[in-house]
C-alpha cells in the first residue's frame, strides 16, 4: 500500500490550488463515494469554449484529493471535451489497465497504482466526475 501514498500523492493531496467556492458558478457537483464517504464538490465557470475559473472543495482520502489537485491545477484554460476524456482515461486505467491519460492532465499517471485496489477507484474518480457533471450543467443553462 505504500506504493498508493508515494510523495507525488502527498504533494498533490496537500497543495491544492483553487480550494473553496465560486460565485454564480456556470456548473457546480458534489460526488459522494458510498464507499468510503469522501466527497468532492467541483465548481467552474466557462468563457470562450474553456474553463475560465475553477473552484474545488474536496473531503476525501489523500487519493481523492490527489485527483481532485491534478484538476484544480490544469483545468483553467481545458476544454470540455480534454476534461471528458481524462475523465474518461483515468477511468479505463483504473478499470482496464489501460496507459495514464496524458496530455495537460498528464500527472494522473502518479495514480496509476490504486488500478490494484478496486475500492479505492470510486474515491480517485470523484473530482474528475464531479467536473463533468458541472460542465453538463454549464452546457444545459448556456441552452
Amino acid at each position: 500500500m505504500d506504493d498508493l501514498y508515494h510523495p507525488r500523492i502527498l504533494e498533490l493531496a496537500g497543495d491544492m490550488p483553487h480550494v473553496g467556492r465560486l460565485d454564480a458558478p456556470d456548473g457546480a457537483s458534489t460526488k459522494v463515494s458510498r464507499v468510503c464517504g469522501s466527497v468532492v464538490t467541483v465548481e467552474l465557470k466557462l468563457a470562450d469554449g474553456v474553463v475560465s475559473e475553477i473552484a474545488v472543495h474536496p473531503k476525501a482520502c489523500a487519493l481523492g484529493q490527489a485527483a481532485t489537485g491534478v484538476l484544480a491545477m490544469h483545468a483553467i484554460g481545458a476544454t470540455p471535451d480534454e476534461i471528458r476524456a481524462a475523465r474518461d482515461g483515468l477511468r479505463a486505467m483504473l478499470k482496464d489497465g489501460a496507459p495514464a491519460p496524458g496530455g495537460r492532465f498528464w500527472e494522473l499517471r502518479h495514480l496509476e497504482g490504486v488500478r490494484e485496489y478496486p475500492a479505492r477507484h470510486a474515491s480517485t474518480m470523484l473530482a474528475f466526475d464531479a467536473a463533468v457533471d458541472a460542465l453538463d450543467q454549464a452546457k444545459a443553462k448556456a441552452r
